[in-house]
């Protein structure tokens, strides 16, 4: 476990510096200390604090943004897209997801992987899809008329075999739709930092 993820487990301690990153999270895009106070119940300065600590810890990335009416750049934060993974004593699961995938890449079993997916997918119960899709850690939020998903729980191995883990990531979140009864149609349609997939609702 690394300096960085000890810190980012620590900054979380605390239940409000938990709702505060909770509250960035959910946000498509950045958001001011204002919006944080107003949406947390607490004091600008003391919302200006928690968030300052989340961004040391590397759990928060900010930038200064000027207003629509200009004037003096505002602070404004969003959730990193870094990865972090803590574990006592050290897991090589990562290493372990990437011999599988390589193995069944090299074997040609794409279409076996996906099948299994969809199916794993398909034992969902019916319920609420925003909260189900959260539990799975894909952040969903609706932008430009349909759901994206800001976070993709496979990002590490989407990156080193594309088409492989994007199409069991589409066959997962097919069969969880068909298991949930959620009314979306789901498309790839790949977005840098994004999920590969996007909803839109029938």
């Amino acid at each position: 476990m690394g300096e960085q993820d000890v810190e980012a487990v620590a900054a979380l301690a605390d239940p409000t510096r938990r709702r505060i990153y909770h509250a960035v999270a959910a946000r498509a895009g950045t958001v001011g200390r204002d919006d944080v106070a107003r949406e947390v119940g607490i004091g600008r300065t003391l919302a200006a604090f928690h968030l300052d600590k989340l961004a040391e810890a590397g759990l928060l990335d900010f930038c200064f943004e000027r207003g629509p009416a200009g004037g003096r750049p505002a602070k404004v934060y969003r959730r990193s897209a870094s990865e972090m993974t803590v574990s006592v004593p050290p897991r090589s699961y990562v290493d372990a997801a990437e011999l599988l995938a390589e193995a069944v890449e090299k074997a040609g079993a794409d279409l076996v992987l996906h099948s299994v997916a969809e199916q794993h997918g398909r034992k969902a119960k019916p319920g609420d899809m925003w909260e189900a899709l959260r539990e799975r850690g894909y952040e969903p939020c609706r932008e430009d008329g349909v759901i994206k998903l800001r976070n993709c729980p496979f990002h590490r191995l989407a990156e080193e075999f594309p088409p492989l883990v994007c199409g069991m990531n589409l066959a997962l979140l097919t069969g969880l739709a068909k298991g949930g009864k959620w009314k979306v149609r789901l498309e790839m349609r790949p977005e840098k930092d994004r999920c590969c997939v996007v909803m839109e609702e029938k």
